[in-house]
């Protein structure tokens, strides 16, 4: 799964206001299939954000790098 970069967080708003624009032209032309798919992608849109949203408040764990085991000698 792909992680948005808290830092695009602004792009994902203008690319819903984008959507939004879409959709009322969509309504206004009466394209039907547009606004079903239009309204796919805000919900995907909307989740992603409030998905980096929750992310962006998490702590940072350093897990660190494992130390190498010794390989035990024969008796």
């Amino acid at each position: 799964m792909l992680h948005v970069n808290p830092k695009m967080l602004a792009r994902l708003t203008e690319l819903e206001a984008d959507l939004l624009q879409r959709r009322t032209q969509a309504e206004a032309e009466g394209w039907i299939g547009e606004i079903e798919g239009i309204d796919l992608t805000l919900t995907f849109l909307r989740a992603k954000r409030d998905e980096t949203h929750r992310r962006a408040q998490r702590p940072t764990l350093h897990l660190g790098i494992p130390a190498r085991r010794r390989p035990k000698e024969s008796e």
